[in-house]
């Protein structure tokens, strides 16, 4: 019998994925570089099951229906460079590469056009929702081929998460690297919501002095309303959890935090489209500067501060409350900088990315799945050329109810000494893009002044410039 796909590298992700797609009713052939890895897994979770174990990359070729779909799970870089070299020489015209890791998506793009040039099509999908969502559903993000696109659809659409109504958390994105870049700005967002839900974490611990089960029990009131998300979600978990002694996890965690490099990327891109991503921006280095434990303990024996204030018990429910608004409020932001970024990203390179379609991948499977995104999906459903979804109406509503709050929330953590760059930033973006008249006009005078830089007037139409003899 042959396999209608093959998944390459049997780390966890691709483990899950190829028990995932066997269970919606597929064939699946496997390779891993590492002989024992296949071996292992057919004889333990693949046991049993419509999965056929190769043990060479021609094996694997001849094992599979044609078109040939080969799904490289493996990690981005070189090594899926070097994959498809290998694989180049056992497939045949239309056959399609696939690959399902966190390629950089202009890597996405030359690698299209290369095995295009071959006579073969080539996929580079995002994949988000880890390993529960690679086992379960998650949501999938391809572009690349468009060719290819009817060839996997079927699977792709039965194996992926799915909106409460039923609808499939997947769909064509569009040609070249803009699969992979959809999946890169989403995981942008992640770094910015990710640090938002810290913050307040750390406002409820330092400020309010509540202990990790009263945290809990506030984030699953969080979770409850308008702010309901997986993230949320597991927040309360983790806060709530103790291990086999009895001890919470989350006190003995070292405060240094990781990331392999996509918020990066999307920060990068943003600063290339010109479009002010400044939360995730915030988020990114809120992490670089994480990693400077040690600099950090030794300033905080030089720099000594304050201890932080405890609110009064009596007041604390209303502060939670306003922590939640400005929670509420900053998301916003960070979302709405992301599908700015996408909006702009879709002129610079000729794609046709519908935003509200990416809204409704989201709802599902993913790390930053969210009620929350319903809500997005049906304001570019409204209004398909949004250019900022902070105007669009809820949200424009709901930035109204919520900045009061904000504001005092940001206020009180700069007073008390307790860092909060993605509340600020996202607040300062806010300000920002609703003010009519911004100080730059003074910026442009000063680069004019040492540079000749020019600058256009008030009272002349747009595309005129001017230049002053300063001195």
């Amino acid at each position: 019998m042959l396999s209608d796909i093959a998944i390459v590298g049997l780390a966890v992700m691709g483990e899950n994925l190829a028990l995932n797609i066997e269970s919606r009713g597929y064939a699946v052939s496997v390779y891993n570089r590492t002989a024992s890895r296949t071996k292992e897994f057919i004889e333990g979770r693949g046991a049993g099951k419509r999965i056929t174990a190769c043990y060479s990359l021609e094996e694997l070729a001849a094992s599979l229906k044609k078109p040939r779909r080969v799904m490289l799970m493996i990690k981005a870089g070189q090594p899926v460079d070097d994959m498809i070299e290998a694989l180049l020489p056992h497939l045949e015209k239309g056959d399609i590469i696939i690959d399902g890791g966190n390629s950089h998506f202009p890597d996405t793009a030359r690698r299209t056009k290369y095995v295009e040039s071959k006579g073969l099509y080539y996929i580079g999908t995002g994949v988000s929702g880890g390993e529960e969502g690679a086992l379960h559903g998650p949501a999938m993000m391809p572009g690349g081929s468009p060719e290819a696109w009817t060839y996997v659809r079927e699977i792709f659409e039965a194996i992926c998460a799915k909106t409460p109504s039923g609808e499939p958390c997947c769909g064509w994105v569009g040609e070249g690297g803009a699969g992979h870049f959809v999946k890169m700005v989403h995981n942008g967002i992640e770094y910015g919501d990710m640090q938002l839900i810290c913050e307040a974490y750390h406002l409820m611990r330092d400020r309010l002095g509540m202990t990790n089960d009263e945290m809990r029990d506030a984030f699953d009131e969080y979770n409850r309303g308008e702010l309901d998300s997986y993230l949320i979600s597991i927040t309360r978990d983790i806060l709530g959890f103790r291990d086999p002694e009895g001890k919470q996890p989350i006190d003995y965690i070292l405060d240094t935090a990781g990331q392999k490099g996509t918020g990066k990327w999307t920060v990068i891109d943003a600063l290339d489209e010109g479009i002010p991503l400044t939360l995730i921006a915030e988020a990114v280095f809120a992490r670089c500067l994480s990693a400077l434990k040690e600099e950090r303990v030794a300033a905080s024996k030089l720099l000594p501060k304050k201890p932080v204030p405890v609110v009064p018990e009596s007041e604390r429910k209303a502060m939670l409350d306003k922590i939640g608004k400005a929670l509420l409020a900053s998301k916003i932001v960070s979302y709405a900088q992301g599908f700015s970024l996408m909006r702009s990203a879709a002129k610079e390179y000729g794609w046709n990315l519908d935003l509200g379609a990416i809204a409704l991948m989201w709802r599902g499977g993913c790390i930053i799945r969210s009620v929350f995104l319903g809500r997005i999906k049906e304001a570019y459903d409204a209004d398909p050329a949004l250019p900022n979804l902070m105007v669009a109406p809820w949200f424009a509503e709901k930035l109204s109810e919520c900045e009061s709050a904000w504001r005092e929330v940001v206020a009180d953590a700069v007073t008390s000494g307790i860092p909060v760059p993605a509340f600020s930033s996202a607040l300062a973006y806010y300000d920002g893009y609703r003010s009519e008249r911004l100080p730059a006009n003074l910026l442009q005078a000063q680069r004019d002044y040492f540079g000749a830089h020019t600058y256009e007037r008030v009272d002349r139409p747009r595309g005129e410039f001017f230049h002053t003899h300063w001195f």
